[in-house]
């Protein structure tokens, strides 16, 4: 009996161990136009030694419905509330709004959730980040998708991540994949910065409409050990195009930053003015959150960008060539 016993405090002390331990970038999203719901995801946290998890845990896909991502200082129990909620009809809001007034231990503010869900026909998002959360963090929402994340080498992380979603081609998966490349950058898991990586693992998944709850059709996944230096969003991407062909995303550009680059004024009204101490010209393209494109251009030195045709809301803009890029929200009043 005593070797049972220590074998389930084990296995709870290594589940507390996660929650404890959770550090993560992590996105949810529909594709409105197949049905599908999907969920991706990275994190410092090192899964090798824990049984009992997968890859994927955070995120829970509800075919033809909506997903959810529970993470910082994870619990199985909220997972679980989360899931009821959102099968019993909540909206993405709803069930965040359930979750703050009904957490398992009574510390929301130490929680984070991303929520998609298809809403009489319509997408519905939404987020949220509790104030005792590890910063850096933040979450972001648009139409269709909600990214979230702590722990976090900063905002610029989400921002990527958001970018490269909305720029990306191809399926719903492609799109989940261009988004964790965004994240792939040394330390965007700051807790991983001396393993030289962005996480110790990484996945993503897709459910279609069809699909039952609990067996995606797409689960892709990598999880490393901590201290062996192996990135493990580029061994998905590995994994992942050695069975899915996403074409081009356009998205060759350079990982440097741009030099002397400022924007001003953001938030802005009709104009924004664009400048750089680079004498080298760079690609720029504006994009809605719906990922549509809406300007493209160059910038070389300085440009003004007219945003007198467009409503006030918030853009995404994007700068790059071989060797530099940068991603900014811009704001237009």
């Amino acid at each position: 009996m005593k070797p049972f016993i220590i074998s389930i405090l084990c296995y709870f002390f290594s589940i507390l161990t996660v929650a404890r331990a959770q550090d993560t970038f992590s996105m949810v999203a529909i594709d409105t136009t197949t049905g599908e719901v999907g969920s991706a995801g990275a994190s410092c946290v090192d899964l090798t030694g824990i049984s009992g998890l997968s890859d994927h845990f955070l995120g829970e896909l509800f075919p033809g419905k909506g997903a959810i991502n529970t993470q910082a200082y994870y619990v199985p129990a909220n997972q679980i509330n989360a899931r009821n909620r959102m099968n019993a009809g909540d909206t993405p809001s709803q069930i965040i709004d359930w979750l703050i007034e009904n957490d398992i231990s009574n510390q929301p503010q130490l929680r984070q959730y991303g929520i998609v869900a298809m809403v009489t026909g319509s997408p519905q998002s939404a987020g949220y980040t509790g104030a005792g959360t590890d910063d850096y963090k933040n979450h972001i929402t648009g139409p269709h998708y909600a990214i979230q994340g702590n722990i976090l080498l900063g905002q610029e992380i989400l921002d990527s991540m958001e970018a490269r979603f909305l720029a990306a081609e191809g399926s719903l998966a492609c799109r989940l994949m261009a988004a964790l490349q965004g994240a792939n950058v040394v330390g965007a898991d700051t807790r991983c910065a001396s393993n030289g990586t962005s996480s110790l693992f990484a996945f993503v998944k897709v459910a279609q409409p069809d699909d039952d709850f609990g067996n995606p059709s797409f689960i892709r996944s990598v999880r490393t050990k901590a201290n062996a230096g192996i990135e493990p969003i580029d061994s998905l991407q590995i994994i992942f195009d050695n069975t899915v062909d996403c074409g081009t995303t356009g998205l060759g550009d350079g990982t440097e930053p741009i030099p002397g680059l400022t924007l001003s004024p953001n938030p802005t009204g009709n104009a924004l003015h664009l400048w750089t101490s680079s004498a080298e010209s760079y690609q720029m393209e504006l994009r809605d959150l719906t990922g549509r494109l809406l300007h493209t251009g160059i910038l070389l030195r300085q440009a003004d960008l007219d945003m007198t045709p467009l409503p006030a809301g918030t853009y995404l803009l994007r700068l790059w060539n071989e060797k530099a890029s940068a991603i900014h929200r811009v704001v237009r009043e």
